[in-house]
């Protein structure tokens, strides 16, 4: 199955961006070629120019605040375990002051290293990393593995609170919601989204033996999906025929 996931508003996708962002960079450090820890530091310049939004951190701590009252709303709930909860409420208490305690843009610290500067500055061009451009990152490129994987643990490390909040944020929207088998009659579906009800997350999960990618619109109002196949060579057409899969609505 592959899961496809379409973000219902900008928040959330500057949400899943970053996730994006940060499960590649761990599965580039975990990596002992200097290769990989060049594309992995490539990878902590996208996570910082996106995390320089403004607004990114109010609306990260805003999201912790209204979870947190929510599931305190959930106290005393016979039908609820008071364990389960307790340890819900708790992480989003930690969450919320970690990420509450950095002060400034995340990742702000980053910006008075003259080395990763300099690499940034060069890494936009292309080969503009090369050892006659950036000598000093050409030696750090061939220091030990252990000793770049220090290096980066170091310069990840002002990012912590971000990825853990983005982590539990995301993991209990994905959560909210409840799953139905459907299906695309002709290539299509077109649902109508229930009044009163703000959706964040749509996931939708498809045979990838079927050979189809599907082409995802919405609103508030209103869910489109057509199925689309992949020609010879690479154009995506409409499908008519009957598709069948699994959709999600989180909010």
């Amino acid at each position: 199955m592959i899961l496809y996931e379409y973000p219902f508003n900008e928040r959330i996708r500057t949400y899943l961006r970053l996730q994006h962002l940060f499960n590649r960079l761990g599965q580039l450090m975990a990596r002992t070629d200097a290769v990989d820890h060049h594309f992995a530091l490539t990878t902590v310049f996208e996570i910082v120019e996106v995390a320089s939004r403004s607004e990114l951190k109010s609306d990260l701590l805003k999201d912790l605040e209204r979870l947190r009252q929510i599931y305190n709303g959930y106290l005393g709930n016979p039908a609820i375990s008071e364990r389960a909860l307790d340890d819900v409420i708790t992480q989003l208490d930690d969450h919320f002051e970690a990420l509450n305690q950095v002060s400034g843009k995340i990742g702000q610290s980053l910006s008075d290293n003259d080395f990763l500067m300099a690499l940034r500055s060069r890494a936009v061009i292309p080969a503009g990393a090369c050892e006659f451009d950036l000598p000093a990152y050409h030696a750090w490129q061939h220091q030990a593995a252990a000793s770049r994987k220090q290096d980066l643990v170091q310069w990840v490390e002002p990012f912590g609170p971000l990825a853990q909040a983005l982590k539990l944020l995301l993991q209990i929207l994905r959560e909210s919601g409840n799953s139905q088998k459907v299906m695309a009659t002709a290539g299509q579906l077109q649902q109508n989204l229930s009044q009163g009800r703000s959706y964040q997350l749509l996931r939708l999960k498809i045979d990838d033996t079927l050979g189809i990618t599907p082409e995802i619109g919405c609103n508030r109002f209103l869910l489109v999906i057509h199925m689309m196949r992949q020609q010879r060579n690479g154009k995506l057409v409409p499908t008519t025929d009957d598709v069948p899969f699994e959709i999600t609505l989180c909010t």
